[in-house]
C-alpha cells in the first residue's frame, strides 16, 4: 500500500510540472511564470487527474515569500527606505484608496454589502510581493531609484493590509453578517472599540520595528558573525534560514505583523553586516524553489469555469487591477515630479495582485462578509493579472527609446546617476571591457588602469555607473546580456572582455554573444564549479578562473616557494 505523503506529493508534483510547463513556456518565448501557474491549474481541484493538497501548497508558498522578502531586505537598507518615504507613503495610500473605491463600486453593482465591497476593493489594491520582486530582479532594477520606490510602495501596502486584517474581524463583529448597521458608513467606521483596536495594531507594529532597529540590528549581525567564525558553512546556512524564518514567525505571533514584513526587517538589519552578500547567496536556491511553489499554489486556486460563468464581472475586476491601479500609480508618481519612464515602471510593477489578496479574500469569506463569488473574482483577477503583467514590461521596453527621446532631460533630473538615453556605441578601440564592477571587477579595472590600458565598464546599477562616470571611466549602463548593451561596448574593436559577474548562466549568454561579435576577442570569465568552467569554455571563453583553484594555487606557490603547476 503506498504511503500517504501529501506534503511530498505536493512538492514533487508542483516542482516537476512547473519545470515541464515552465520550460515549454520559455521555449515559446513566454515568461516561465505562465508555466508555473498552469502547473497549479493542472494539479488543482478544478481539473481532472491528480489533485495536490491546496492547504499545504499555500503554506509552502508562504515560506517562499518569507525568504524572498528576507533577500530583498538584505539589499534594501533603512537609508534606502527613508529616501523614498515622501513618495512611497502618500503614493501607496492614495493608490489603495482609489482602487478600493473602484472595487466597492463594482461590489455595489453586484449587490454586495458595504463591508463586502470594502474587502473586495482592498484585495484588488495590493500588489503581489513575489510577482513585483521577480519582475524587478529580472530587469536588475532592485538597486535603482525606481526599484527602491517600488519596494517602498510595496512595504506601505503590506503595512496597510496588516492593519486591514486586524481590523476586519472587529468591523465584521460590529456589522454582523447582514451588512452595515443602520448608521451606514459612519456606524461602520466609528466607535471607541474600533479606535482602540487600531491604536493597539499600530502600537504592535511600531514596537516590532523599534525592537528590530534597536535590538535586532545588534543581535542578528552578531549571531551571524559568531557562526561564521566557527568555520562551518552548514551552520552558517542554517543560521541564515533560522534568522529569516524565526524572525518572520515571531513577528507574526508576537506583534501581529505579516510574515513578509518580519522577514523584510530581519534582512534589512542584517544588510549592515559585511556577511550580507554571503547570506543572500545562501538563501537563493531555496528562495527560487519556494517562489515557484507560490505560483503553483495560486494556479491551484483558479477555477477556469468562472471565465464562462461570470465573464463581465471578471473583465471589470481585471480592468480595475490592470487599468485603474496603473493609472492611479502613474498619475501619483508624475504628481511628485518624477520622470515619465519612472512613473510607467512603477505603474507596470503594481498592475497585479497576489498573496495578501488571497488572505483578505479567505478571511472575508470566513467572516461571512464577502460572498464566495467575490473570492472567485479575486482569484480570477490575480491569475489573469499575473499572466498579463509581463506584457506591460514588454510594452515598456518597446516604448523606452521614445520615452527617453521625449523625457531624457526629466530622467536626468530625477536620477542624476543614471544614463539619460539608450546605450550609445562608444568610439573606443583596443580596449578592455569589464562586465560588472563589483569586488572582482573593480580590482581588475584598477589594475588595467594602472597599466595604462583603456577600460570600458558595463554596469547595471545606475548609481555605480554614475559614480564611475564621475571618475572619468567609460561606462555603458544596462544588463550586458542584452544585445544592444553589448553592441554599445564596441566589442568588435575590443582586445579583452572580462566577465566579472558571479552568475554563470548570465555570464554564458554574454560570452556566447561576444564570441559571435568578435571571434578573435580574448574572453576571461569566472566560475565556482568545474561544470561551470566547462559550460563557459564551451560557449567561447578562452580563460575561466575558478576562485577555489586560484586560492589553492597561491597557497601552493607560497608553501613551495615556486610557481604552482597549472
Amino acid at each position: 500500500m503506498p504511503h500517504d505523503t501529501p506534503l511530498v506529493a505536493t512538492i514533487v508534483a508542483g516542482l516537476v510540472l512547473a519545470f515541464v510547463l515552465g520550460a515549454l513556456a520559455n521555449r515559446f518565448r513566454v515568461s516561465p511564470l505562465v508555466g508555473y501557474l498552469l502547473a497549479g491549474v493542472a494539479v488543482g481541484p478544478y481539473t481532472p487527474g491528480f489533485v495536490a493538497d491546496r492547504a499545504l501548497s499555500l503554506e509552502l508558498a508562504e515560506i517562499g515569500v518569507i525568504l524572498l522578502m528576507f533577500g530583498v531586505g538584505l539589499h534594501f537598507s533603512l537609508k534606502d527606505l527613508m529616501s523614498v518615504r515622501w513618495i512611497a507613503l502618500p503614493g501607496a495610500l492614495a493608490q489603495i484608496a482609489f482602487a478600493t473605491v473602484l472595487g466597492m463600486a463594482l461590489g455595489h453593482a453586484l449587490g454586495w454589502t458595504l463591508l463586502g465591497g470594502l474587502v473586495f476593493g482592498l484585495a484588488l489594491s495590493v500588489a503581489s510581493t513575489v510577482v513585483l520582486l521577480r519582475a524587478l530582479q529580472e530587469r536588475h532594477l532592485l538597486d535603482s531609484e525606481r526599484g527602491r520606490i517600488a519596494v517602498g510602495w510595496l512595504i506601505v501596502e503590506d503595512l496597510a493590509m496588516v492593519i486591514a486584517l486586524v481590523l476586519l474581524p472587529a468591523l465584521a463583529g460590529r456589522t454582523g453578517a447582514d451588512g452595515p448597521a443602520a448608521g451606514g458608513l459612519a456606524s461602520l467606521l466609528g466607535g471607541p472599540s474600533l479606535a482602540a483596536t487600531l491604536a493597539i495594531t499600530l502600537a504592535k507594529a511600531a514596537a516590532f520595528v523599534a525592537l528590530m532597529l534597536i535590538v535586532g540590528r545588534r543581535i542578528i549581525p552578531w549571531i551571524l558573525h559568531y557562526v561564521a567564525h566557527t568555520g562551518s558553512r552548514e551552520l552558517f546556512r542554517l543560521a541564515v534560514l533560522a534568522i529569516a524564518l524565526g524572525v518572520a514567525f515571531g513577528a507574526a505571533q508576537l506583534f501581529g505583523v505579516s510574515f513578509a514584513l518580519g522577514a523584510f526587517f530581519a534582512g534589512m538589519v542584517l544588510s549592515e553586516s559585511e556577511l550580507s552578500h554571503e547570506a543572500a547567496a545562501e538563501t537563493l536556491p531555496l528562495r527560487d524553489a519556494f517562489a515557484v511553489l507560490f505560483f503553483v499554489s495560486v494556479g491551484m486556486l483558479f477555477d477556469p469555469a468562472i471565465l464562462l460563468r461570470d465573464p463581465w464581472p471578471v473583465l471589470a475586476t481585471v480592468a480595475i487591477i490592470l487599468v485603474g491601479k496603473s493609472l492611479a500609480a502613474l498619475a501619483i508618481v508624475l504628481m511628485f515630479r518624477h520622470a515619465l519612464g519612472t512613473a510607467l515602471m512603477i505603474a507596470a510593477s503594481l498592475a497585479q495582485i497576489g498573496e495578501f489578496s488571497f488572505i483578505l479574500a479567505g478571511l472575508g469569506v470566513g467572516l461571512d462578509v464577502l460572498p464566495e463569488r467575490g473570492r472567485d473574482l479575486i482569484l480570477a483577477g490575480a491569475i489573469l493579472s499575473i499572466l498579463a503583467n509581463p506584457l506591460f514590461f514588454v510594452v515598456l521596453d518597446r516604448l523606452r527609446p521614445w520615452l527617453e527621446r521625449r523625457g531624457g532631460a526629466a530622467d536626468a533630473v530625477a536620477q542624476p546617476a543614471a544614463p539619460a538615453g539608450p546605450p550609445v556605441p562608444l568610439d573606443l578601440a583596443d580596449h578592455a571591457v569589464i562586465v560588472g564592477y563589483g569586488r572582482v571587477g573593480r580590482l581588475v579595472g584598477e589594475a588595467l588602469a594602472r597599466a595604462g590600458r583603456p577600460v570600458l565598464v558595463i554596469e547595471d546599477k545606475s548609481e555605480l555607473a554614475g559614480e564611475l562616470r564621475g571618475q572619468g571611466i567609460a561606462v555603458v549602463s544596462g544588463n550586458a546580456a542584452a544585445p544592444e548593451v553589448l553592441a554599445a561596448a564596441s566589442l568588435a574593436r575590443a582586445r579583452l572582455l572580462v566577465v566579472a559577474i558571479p552568475n554563470c548562466f548570465e555570464g554564458g549568454q554574454i560570452v556566447e554573444q561576444a564570441r559571435a561579435i568578435n571571434p578573435a576577442l580574448d574572453i576571461v570569465a569566472r566560475a565556482h564549479f568545474d561544470a561551470e568552467v566547462e559550460h563557459l569554455r564551451g560557449l567561447g571563453a578562452g580563460v575561466v578562473v575558478m576562485g577555489e583553484r586560484e586560492i589553492a594555487r597561491a597557497m601552493i606557490e607560497h608553501a613551495l616557494g615556486r610557481p604552482a603547476p597549472a
